[in-house]
């Protein structure tokens, strides 16, 4: 599927365009339609309106009640995968300030209880040291001081014990020098202190592990209602179940050639080493 980020923008309100002209097509009333999928006329007024963006099911339960034929069903599911899904361009989120962008992360680690991380290219900030979360915002633009302190204040998520986390990790995300030898060797450490909260499972995928998919962008699954993936430019946010199940299942494949607990901590420890003996 092909996302146009204009599209993406235009998409919600064709949706609920698309429904309601579809209802008035079927010569149901919005109370009639409500009944018929046992929701409420409230919801069904706020999909037509475009103020809420419906669920794949609440789509195929609309889509039933009004008999559509085949090729309408094709358009319109197409249409809701699109309105669930957002591109958030990074200099807009520059614009938006960073300390905001950091609040929203912060709001989406407190809604969830099982988070998943696959990094491909450089460590996240939940696992960063101080020197290295400095070293990321290099290229951000602005004053960065309140950001960083954000950053590091999020960290204390990953001791709530009613949240999982999995991260899984590159050889090149681990080895990658965002900041110099010593530093490395400190911030690989973390990541090998951290493994041992009984709540937070590090793998690490070493380089000649076979896979069948190469690591394409780093991309976060959160429980199993929304996935974001992340580029250069910007990063895409997938609610529509289709979505995130591709993820879901992406990160589960990488998950069994990556290695955990004792066997990644030695290669930590090898990384680290690495490191501390670099002149």
């Amino acid at each position: 599927m092909t996302f146009d980020p204009d599209e993406l923008g235009r998409s919600k309100q064709d949706l609920a365009e698309s429904i309601r002209a579809l209802r008035k097509r079927a010569g149901l009333s919005g109370e009639r339609l409500a009944r018929l999928c046992n929701m409420s006329q409230s919801k069904i007024s706020k999909i037509e309106t475009g103020k809420i963006a419906p669920g794949l099911t609440d789509i195929e339960c609309i889509l039933r009640a009004l008999d559509a034929p085949p090729e309408t069903v094709s358009e319109i599911t197409a249409l809701a995968r699109l309105a669930s899904t957002e591109w958030q361009d990074k200099r807009s989120s520059w614009r938006r300030g960073v300390v905001k962008r950091q609040a929203e992360l912060a709001a989406l680690e407190a809604g969830a209880t099982r988070l998943r991380f696959f990094l491909p290219a450089m460590i996240t900030g939940l696992l960063a040291t101080p020197e290295y979360v400095r070293a990321s915002l290099t290229y951000t633009p602005g004053d960065t001081s309140a950001a960083m302190a954000r950053k590091l204040e999020r960290q204390a998520v990953l001791y709530d014990e009613s949240k999982s986390f999995t991260f899984i990790l590159t050889e090149q995300a681990v080895k990658w020098a965002a900041v110099p030898a010593p530093a490395m060797s400190v911030q690989i450490d973390r990541l090998a202190s951290l493994s041992h909260l009984a709540n937070v499972n590090i793998g690490v995928i070493p380089y000649g592990t076979v896979l069948p998919r190469g690591p394409m962008n780093t991309f976060t699954v959160y429980d199993e209602r929304l996935a974001t993936a992340e580029s250069f430019t910007g990063r895409m946010v997938f609610q529509d179940s289709r979505d995130v199940r591709q993820y879901l299942d992406l990160f589960a494949l990488f998950e069994q050639h990556a290695v955990f607990g004792q066997q990644a901590r030695s290669c930590l420890e090898e990384w680290s080493s690495m490191y501390r003996s670099d002149p």
